[in-house]
């Protein structure tokens, strides 16, 4: 069997699955269904520094290559994870997880990470910028690259584990925000978040999701994925986790060929709970058909 284990800011993950923040909870639920030892890790659902209830109802909208959710980081708060959530987790799951943050200003992201940066569970922190800035008119920290450079940094003070800043696939140009958070010390970047999508019902002409728009993703996004990671992989020196529209094991290779040291499954763990253990069960095969004898060797090998 071919090696699977790769290295992701220093610590080892015997597989590059990850299933992504919101589509796995807190993993205990999970865990209910099989033994969720079996993932490299997981990145919990997006936790803010107080709790929140969430957008209003509907929030999903189903599509015919993907879906759009506008769930609105509904969380118990950091406080309560860590209280609750994650003694729960550490009776099911015995390795270091990856914690996704949240926040709505520079403030809230410092004192949410450096909460649960303290948490002997956590290995990661995977903050979120593609929240609204409300010091900064609404507009998400993850458009702008000194925004995001602002919030790498100030989580970077108050920390000691590796910081990846996921990006928004919402910009002109990744790159440049990709680079301005590696400037500002981040330990690796994770893309892409959701892209911005919408439906509209056609028998009461109104939008179908009550926020109007939110967060498209599935199936249909790869393509747009494996570009964006095939782009900042070239451009930064730290790890980058790709995400976006993964569904299989050989989605999986194709990430890390464009140039993802580990990858994240999103929405298809909302549509086949299995899917990420049948991603690592997958992988073997893949490898042997591909003729890939260490999954180390292949990042970035794109030609």
């Amino acid at each position: 069997m071919g090696k699977m284990n790769v290295d992701l800011c220093g610590i080892t993950l015997d597989n590059p699955v990850i299933p992504a923040s919101g589509t796995f909870g807190y993993g205990y639920e999970f865990a209910e269904l099989y033994d969720i030892n079996v993932l490299g890790t997981f990145s919990f659902k997006g936790t803010t520094k107080d709790p929140r209830f969430g957008n209003p109802t509907p929030r999903i909208a189903e599509c015919s290559s993907g879906m759009i959710n506008a769930v609105g980081l509904q969380n118990p708060g950091v406080e309560k994870v860590i209280s609750e959530e994650l003694p729960k987790l550490k009776k099911c799951f015995n390795k270091k997880v990856m914690a996704n943050v949240s926040g709505f200003s520079v403030e809230d992201y410092a004192y949410t990470c450096e909460k649960l940066d303290a948490c002997e569970q956590v290995g990661w922190l995977e903050v979120n910028v593609s929240c609204p800035n409300v010091h900064g008119g609404g507009m998400s920290f993850g458009t702008d690259p000194s925004a995001a450079a602002e919030v790498t940094r100030a989580v970077k003070k108050v920390t000691t584990k590796p910081v990846i800043v996921k990006l928004s696939p919402n910009v002109t140009d990744i790159v440049s925000i990709a680079k301005a958070c590696e400037d500002a010390g981040a330990d690796g970047i994770s893309l892409i978040n959701t892209m911005l999508g919408m439906r509209i019902d056609l028998r009461t002409r109104k939008p179908v999701i009550a926020n109007k728009m939110g967060g498209f993703s599935g199936k249909a996004i790869f393509p747009v994925a494996v570009r964006m990671v095939y782009q900042v992989a070239n451009a930064v020196s730290v790890p980058v986790i790709g995400m976006g529209g993964v569904s299989c094991a050989e989605d999986v290779v194709e990430m890390m060929l464009a140039g993802a040291t580990a990858v994240e499954v999103g929405a298809a763990n909302l549509v086949d709970p299995f899917v990420c253990k049948n991603i690592v069960e997958e992988l073997p095969k893949v490898m042997e058909k591909y003729k890939i004898e260490n999954l180390k060797d292949i990042i970035g090998g794109v030609n």
